[in-house]
């Protein structure tokens, strides 16, 4: 192994080593730990130190790093302390996720890391919205984003590198390629020589050094930074070295011919290193035995403050309180009381329009919405006043697009994503359910994030854009899920979903953009999220509704003056005013629950529950869903009347009522 000190002063030289030298022994002892049942997993790095060492070393502290769960140098090389690092593993309240997840499954504000989750690939998109919120600010930061050779064939690393060339977005995606994804060889994970070789056809730089020389990796990273500093663009670097472990312990290296095994013990790192730095006069043996030392004591003393700590006992008001970034709502009046007649298509364009003058750091993206103006012109006009930079045409990648969002709130920003269709949204799910969700739960990050789901049938779009799939989120805790049925209430929930800190689905009918017409304040405002609006007062029937349902029951009950009901508008699902439903029922006896969506898994079928358990005693007939047929939304008009439950509402009603 060769290596270049390159002008490096001597103190340096000794900086890297014991950057290097801390996480090996920090390593060792893991495994000792976990022979003796101390510790539950390992994923260890054991050969592969260099890489996060020289990475880290060579960028400043207020740069984000994005590391995988072989990346142990980065957390020390960014000096988190010992002792909630191993907290952290062990699952102790002075970790970082407050026991709820493991390992390197955390970030940290404090030092700049944002740590991965299983699916690995929405970080290199999330990478992506950092460094664009660094170009946004001007302030010459990068960002370096890790993930490892079996990773680059996950969609999202090809999307990620798209959406970062065709934006210029100063990141470095670094590939530790290992030889090995768990025990799949790389002649079985891709065909091309080099994972460097596809930075060609994203019209990328790419480059491949020596993952296990320390002042190769360093000198790189150094030498990129101050040159994307000036010059923002994405690279792609190809890091060549080897896992002399399992991919955790239990798996092993039987997999692993021993030739290799041996071939690369001899490029081990830090002895390597270690013996570099002799052979110059810069290391002696005494400063090895001291440095030694002294990483023991730490070792020995945060495993010992870790241990001591008492375990976590749960506590449910914390671990519910905890779902959601805490945010008081203080719902903002118009200042004047000016209203213009306008469609629900204008009230949502102006609640955005609204937002983003009032945020300054906010940012649309989708596809089509800058000169276009998007398929259904929310943002038409947009781009002439905010200017390319915050309204952003998007490449076809849904989940790089969403993963992007959540980078942009981690480093500061609002992002209002537009979803062209809301059917598109599972191209998208993954980075919603397992990012945005969880990210607040885990480790107390922010998902600043707005999904705007242009949603709904009746407009003879087909299977493929015509979907209510409100209730694939109404699932997943950590989302706000709003929908609403009304211009006024367009306008007032989108500008409220925008300030609120938290990731929102918010739906739009397509059905409703150009029908429905109402009075809308012109100034902005906004409506407190998870708050019903109780349409119409009667005494024998609750009808829930949302969305389009609303206009559907509206034109019922005006065909059918004799039938007296309470009309909920429930305008938000998640969170859900249950007293404004539990409230009614308990005075009318009866309910009827009608959404657009399928029956099987619908949000009714949530509804009806809590009715049946909270209201029980009050009710005088079972609760009936009226809802859409259990298949996928039809394209010929006949076929998809038939398919929404507008028609069959009416004497389901009748027959709730006749009961």
């Amino acid at each position: 192994m060769k290596f270049n000190r390159k002008g490096l002063a001597d103190e340096q030289l000794i900086d890297l080593y014991k950057a290097i030298l801390k996480p090996r022994m920090i390593e060792e002892k893991m495994l000792i730990l976990l022979r003796q049942g101390k510790i539950s997993k390992w994923f260890s790095g054991i050969g592969q130190e260099a890489i996060s060492v020289g990475v880290t070393s060579a960028m400043e502290h207020e740069e984000y790093i994005l590391p995988m769960h072989r990346n142990l140098g980065v957390f020390t090389t960014k000096g988190i302390p010992l002792s909630r690092l191993f907290a952290q593993f062990q699952g102790k309240m002075s970790g970082f996720t407050k026991g709820r997840d493991r390992s390197f499954h955390f970030g940290t504000q404090d030092y700049k890391i944002v740590g991965m989750i299983s699916h690995l690939g929405p970080q290199l998109g999330v990478a992506d919205g950092i460094a664009l919120a660094n170009k946004l600010k001007e302030n010459g930061q990068i960002t370096a984003v890790f993930t490892g050779e079996g990773g680059t064939s996950e969609g999202d690393f090809h999307e990620a590198l798209n959406v970062a060339a065709v934006w210029d977005l100063p990141v470095i995606f670094i590939v530790e390629n290992n030889g090995y994804g768990l025990s799949t060889p790389t002649s079985e994970q891709f065909r091309c020589e080099q994972i460097a070789h596809r930075g060609k056809g994203y019209g990328m730089e790419a480059y491949t050094i020596d993952g296990n020389n320390v002042l190769e990796v360093y000198n790189t990273i150094a030498s990129l930074r101050n040159d994307l500093k000036k010059n923002p663009r994405p690279i792609l670097l190809e890091c060549m070295t080897f896992r002399m472990r399992g991919h955790e312990e239990a798996s092993g290296t039987k997999y692993v011919p021993q030739e290799l095994m041996d071939e690369w013990a001899k490029k081990d790192p830090l002895e390597n290193f270690e013996q570099y730095l002799k052979e110059e006069k810069v290391l002696t043996d005494e400063q090895i035995e001291a440095f030694r030392a002294d990483n023991k004591k730490e070792i020995n003393d945060g495993l010992e403050a870790a241990f001591s700590e008492e375990s976590i006992t749960a506590n449910t008001d914390m671990e519910m309180g905890d779902m959601y970034k805490p945010y008081t709502i203080i719902p903002k009046k118009p200042e004047t009381h000016k209203k213009t007649n306008k469609r629900f298509v204008d009230a949502v364009s102006d609640g955005l329009r609204q937002s983003m003058q009032k945020y300054d750091k906010s940012v649309v993206m989708g596809q089509d919405v800058a000169e276009y103006g998007g398929v259904f012109k929310i943002t038409d006009g947009f781009i002439e006043e905010f200017g390319r930079e915050r309204v952003r045409n998007t490449p076809i990648c849904e989940s790089a697009i969403v993963s992007a969002a959540m980078g942009l709130s981690i480093n500061g920003y609002k992002a209002i994503m537009e979803m062209q269709f809301a059917d598109f949204v599972s191209s998208g799910f993954n980075p919603i359910v397992n990012y945005l969700a969880k990210v607040h739960y885990r480790w107390n990050q922010q998902a600043d994030v707005v999904v705007r789901m242009p949603t709904g049938a009746g407009v003879g779009a087909g299977p493929f854009h015509s979907q209510s799939n409100e209730a694939w989120f109404t699932h997943t805790p950590g989302l706000k899920v709003v929908y609403p049925a009304f211009p006024s209430d367009a306008k007032g929930l989108l500008s409220a979903s925008i300030e609120d800190p938290n990731p929102v689905m918010f739906f739009e009918h397509k059905a409703l953009y150009r029908s429905v017409y109402e009075d809308v304040y012109d100034d902005y405002y906004t409506i407190e999220i998870g708050k019903a609006n109780l349409l119409k007062e009667g005494k024998d029937v609750t009808i829930i509704t949302y969305g389009a349902g609303v206009h559907w029951v509206l034109e019922v009950l005006e065909n059918n003056p004799s039938i007296s009901a309470d009309l909920i508008d429930l305008r938000t699902l998640v969170p859900l005013d249950e007293d404004a439903v539990f409230d009614s029922v308990r005075k009318t006896g009866k309910a009827i629950v009608l959404h657009e969506d399928c029956m099987i898994g619908g949000f009714g079928a949530d509804l009806s529950a809590l009715i049946t358990e909270n209201c029980f005693e009050s009710l005088d007939a079972a609760v009936v869903r009226s809802a859409s047929l259990n298949t996928p939304v039809p394209f010929a008009a006949d076929l998809e009347r038939n398919f929404l439950p507008k028609e069959r509402f009416e004497q389901q009603l009748k027959n709730l009522l006749a009961y």
